[in-house]
């Protein structure tokens, strides 16, 4: 089934073209990666799929709603992993998510019984009466994964999820996607690791100046662009243009 579902999206601010005609579907349980160098359109195409920036033109459908007419009902069914953490430094752990479980509409009657379950299955339980403030920055973004679930969203949006963190936090966090995944969840995911995104993505698209350069499994993308080599090749060669233009 078609989760998310981007036609001939485009994004114009004024006389910029963000986003040009980018088409791509996006299935139940698997990871679709949106890959691209800074200023590639990916976050302006995040923020329209989330339906906080409106489109130019094309169609959108996420599980078959539209983000910018439906915006309610899409967010209600999407977990986020923003970039930044934004959890309430002042406020413990268990705090922060019952604030956020009321704001996304968790039943009280399963509130308690959600939080515990995702804090255990992000290896948080023993840091759940903690003040934010208290944490390490590989917990807080592990948390920050605890309140993108607790909805229990059909779509997840990871948007460059282990930026700076240690290898073993990443690691961590590359097992519980696939674990996700493994239940018809659905992700959406933004990197600049390619390893990363090798080693997550069923699939994926390829994004410079706001166009898809290139789609596909990264072992047909790496068969077909730089055979006997790896993804982070072919997306140097798929972006080396703007790359040079830019050194």
């Amino acid at each position: 089934m078609s989760v998310l579902v981007c036609e001939n999206v485009e994004k114009k601010f004024k006389n910029f073209a963000a986003v040009k005609g980018v088409s791509f579907v996006a299935n139940e349980g698997e990871c679709f990666g949106l890959l691209g160098p800074n200023g590639a359109g990916k976050s302006t195409l995040i923020s329209m799929i989330y339906g906080s920036m409106s489109r130019s033109s094309g169609q959108i459908k996420v599980l078959g709603l539209d983000p910018e007419q439906q915006g309610r009902k899409v967010r209600a069914q999407t977990g986020v992993v923003t970039q930044e953490n934004n959890l309430d430094s002042a406020m413990s752990v268990i705090e922060n998510m019952r604030m956020y479980s009321r704001y996304v509409g968790v039943p009280p009657k399963e509130c308690e019984a959600r939080i515990d379950e995702l804090l255990d299955f992000m290896l948080l339980s023993h840091k759940k009466d903690s003040v934010i403030e208290s944490l390490s920055g590989g917990m807080k973004r592990r948390l920050v994964f605890v309140r993108a679930l607790l909805a229990r969203p059909k779509l997840v949006i990871l948007d460059e999820p282990t930026t700076g963190l240690d290898p073993a936090v990443r690691q961590l966090l590359w097992d519980k996607i696939n674990e996700l995944k493994k239940t018809g969840t659905t992700i959406l995911l933004t990197t600049h690791y390619m390893d990363e995104a090798e080693r997550l993505c069923d699939r994926l698209v390829i994004m410079d100046e706001g166009v898809v350069r290139s789609e596909g499994a990264p072992k047909e993308l790496i068969q077909k662009l730089a055979p006997g080599s790896n993804l982070e090749d072919v997306f140097l060669k798929i972006t080396r243009r703007k790359l040079s233009e830019n050194d």
